[in-house]
């Protein structure tokens, strides 16, 4: 089997003002952005520590950019890193 189709990828945005987000994020526009990690799932939105917590550590890790994204109920911006993390296809976790 290929390794790049025996590997599964997820992106993640860090937030690097460390930021908490609030729970009124709607989720429905994230559902599609889930991944299993053994009996834990993991989202787009979760935070690095989260990730490693559920999943253990990548096989591999790049940084993919950075991204700003602007909230204009409150007039602020914050700055996220764009990440890509590879788990191998039986990762335990």
């Amino acid at each position: 089997m290929n390794e790049a189709l025996a590997r599964t990828r997820i992106k993640l945005l860090i937030n690097l003002t460390l930021a908490t987000m609030a729970g009124s994020v709607a989720t429905s526009s994230y559902a599609t952005s889930t991944l299993r990690c053994g009996n834990q799932l993991v989202s787009t939105w979760d935070r690095a520590f989260e990730v490693q917590q559920k999943c253990g550590e990548p096989v591999s890790q790049e940084v993919l950019g950075t991204q700003e994204t602007f909230n204009s109920n409150y007039r602020r911006s914050e700055a996220v890193r764009i990440e890509e993390w590879i788990y191998g296809l039986n990762r335990p976790g």
